[in-house]
């Protein structure tokens, strides 16, 4: 049922023929599992120096080549100088371990064949530092970046009185700088076959992406709301990178529900199997 309701969509509700939709490689960074997963590492009387297991974290954008629009692109990575935008326990907790020349933003644009200056839009599913960073290739420019208020209040407060400091930099939260365009909407079809869907847990204003393509289906990119397979697989919630647990498990509800209507793929938020599975698949997705 669920393949015939995704087939059946009404086409205003499809992304325009022509669409192509590339997965882009920014580099990956490593962490301690108790970050990603609840419990991860923690000892036990009959274990009380257990082996702490570490996680290799992709990351990734999204670029899509929409016919009405030009080029969109969903979250931009961190920033390229890693040991001057970020304080240094940030770069010993989450190391940045793979970061080639063909993995930075601009190049991984040019190796689709498109160039980053012809980027007409932006958006951001949350300020963290990680998907926020790459930020600074936009500054001065004309380009909007759309963020939802939630998440853009949230973060300018956050900086400020460094109540969530170390997930939230100020190098990129440029006021003047950028073309900030926020929505309050819960669910927004920003673009014809692009809808942006609020998804709170991990971040308040945290916004993942479903993609409605016309011959590959339904893709929603769901950045960290599930950084990686299990926390969605297994309902397994976040460890110490959780926020509020309460609005993260109606998130993941949510989530499900889309998934079984529209048949949808899901891409994770850091999730390594699941990218180079994506990733060998072809090209670009259309």
């Amino acid at each position: 049922m669920s393949n015939l309701l995704a087939s059946a969509a009404v086409p205003a509700f499809k992304c325009p023929k022509g669409t192509k939709m590339h997965i882009l490689d920014l580099g990956m960074l490593e962490a301690d599992e108790s970050w990603i997963l609840r419990g991860a590492n923690t000892s036990k009387l009959s274990n009380l120096n257990p082996t702490n297991k570490r996680r290799e974290l992709v990351l990734l954008s999204a670029l899509i080549e929409h016919p009405d629009v030009g080029l969109i692109l969903y979250d931009a990575g961190c920033a390229e100088d890693l040991n001057v935008a970020w304080p240094a326990p940030l770069t010993d907790v989450f190391p940045r371990i793979q970061y080639s020349e063909a993995q930075r933003l601009p190049n991984a644009i040019k190796a689709t064949g498109n160039d980053i200056k012809d980027v007409k839009a932006v958006i951001i599913s949350h300020l963290h530092l990680d998907h926020a960073g790459g930020l600074e290739h936009f500054v001065g420019t004309d380009v909007p970046i759309y963020v939802h208020e939630e998440e853009f209040k949230h973060a300018c407060w956050a900086i400020a009185t460094q109540a969530d400091h170390g997930v939230y930099q100020g190098h990129y939260m440029h006021l003047e700088k950028l073309k900030w365009e926020t929505f309050t909407e819960s669910e927004l079809e920003l673009f014809q076959g692009i809808t942006l869907l609020h998804a709170p847990g991990h971040a308040p204003g945290l916004c993942m992406m479903q993609v409605n393509l016309d011959s590959d289906g339904t893709f929603i990119w769901t950045t960290d709301q599930f950084h990686v397979s299990d926390n969605y697989e297994l309902g397994h919630p976040h460890g110490g990178l959780a926020r509020d647990h309460n609005a993260w498990y109606r998130s993941l509800n949510m989530t499900r529900r889309l998934q079984r209507l529209y048949n949808a793929r899901l891409i994770y938020g850091h999730d390594k199997p699941t990218t180079l599975k994506l990733l060998g698949e072809k090209k670009y997705f259309e």
